[in-house]
Order: structure tokens, then sequence, then C-alpha cells
């Protein structure tokens, strides 16, 4: 029977477990605060690892931080897992959430009830003037 997932991805995923508890508890960088992993992807040689990761304000700060500290995470990461090679970190901000908070926002916007009622309220009619009194001659 073979392996449901490759060896990257099970790499990937333990990655992201480790790399989540050490923004949270062991990196002291004020840059780097309530900082969200939401996925790890790693080439398959191990060499390298996209760490993609969202936080409340995504800044050109909070990246500095964050690839300042990639050097002691891959240290810590080292030290916690069994691998030969460590990949190095790359860290990318994940802006799907951002898109999707907004895409949400929009949405409620247009189903509020003030927007609901301007819609359904009934058109005003023009006053009838002699011309549209008059009917058709019928043929």
């Amino acid at each position: 029977m073979a392996k449901d997932f490759s060896r990257s991805d099970r790499v990937a995923e333990q990655i992201q477990r480790e790399l989540a508890d050490l923004l949270q508890f062991e990196v002291k960088d004020p840059r780097v605060g309530m900082v969200t992993v939401t996925e790890v992807e790693v080439t398959g040689d191990m060499a390298h690892a996209k760490v993609y990761y969202s936080a409340k304000a995504g800044t050109a700060e909070l990246q500095a931080g964050l690839e300042k500290a990639a050097g002691f995470l891959r240290g810590q990461l080292a030290k916690r897992m069994l691998l030969r090679t460590v990949p190095e970190l790359h860290f990318i901000y994940d802006a799907s959430i951002d898109r999707g908070m907004r895409l949400s926002r929009l949405i409620d916007e247009a189903l509020a009830p003030e927007n609901l009622i301007k819609e359904k309220a009934p058109k005003a009619k023009a006053p009838k003037t002699k011309a549209s009194n008059t009917k058709a001659p019928k043929i």
C-alpha cells in the first residue's frame, strides 16, 4: 500500500506546527507578533520552504522581522526535528484571508436591510397627461 502523503508534505506539516509554536513563544522581536502560519510548501530536495503567513497588519516591518528571525527559526527547527538538512525559510504574506474578508464585507453591504428597502420600494408613477389618457383606435 502506497503512502498517502509524500515526505515533503509530511515535513511541511511538521515545520508548520513547529514554526507556529516558535513564533508564539520563542521569537522576542517586537515586529513579529500575532502571526499565523497558514501553509508551508517544501521543495522536493528539502532545500527551501515557502512559509505563507497572515497577520492583522501585513506590513513591510513584519516581513523584515520574519526575515531577520529566519536564521534563529531554522536553528530551532534543526534542534526540534530529525532532519539531515533543515530547509531555508522564505516568508510570503498570504493575502487570501484579507481578500475573503473584503468579499464578505461587500456581500454584507449588498444584502444590508437599507439596500433591500431601496430596491423593493415602489417606483413613483408619472402623472397622467391627456396624451396618455387617449386610447388607441381599434382596427
